[in-house]
């Protein structure tokens, strides 16, 4: 199954800052950051809740800030920094960056957040 992304011309800032302006969706571009590998959504479970985590994961894929492949039944995202790069030159850096400490956002843990 295909799931649908921006082609990278057509990323919207205004789109970009609204989907990383959600402190959870913040959170996990920040895990995607410094784990630099591609992770599965069942990563996030300590930060929101099954359905939430897809809800916000959709939003970053529509933003065209992550790309999401299925691969079997699992499916596993990474940023696109690259296009974001081409796109709006330092500005993921710059929110990693920031991200990286700041307190106030969701840590990861290995406890799956309440359904």
């Amino acid at each position: 199954m295909q799931m649908p992304h921006p082609p990278a011309d057509q990323i919207a800032l205004p789109a970009v800052l609204v989907a990383l302006g959600d402190p959870t969706r913040l959170a996990i571009v920040r895990e995607l950051a410094m784990r630099e590998a591609p992770m599965n959504c069942s990563m996030f479970l300590g930060l929101a809740s099954k359905t939430n985590l897809s809800y916000h994961l959709a939003k970053l894929r529509e933003a065209g800030i992550t790309q999401t492949k299925a691969v079997g039944t699992s499916k596993f995202t990474t940023l696109r920094r690259d296009d974001l790069e081409s796109r709006f030159p330092g500005l993921l850096d710059s929110v990693i960056a920031a991200a990286v400490t700041d307190t106030a956002l969701p840590p990861l843990d290995d406890k799956p957040a309440d359904d």
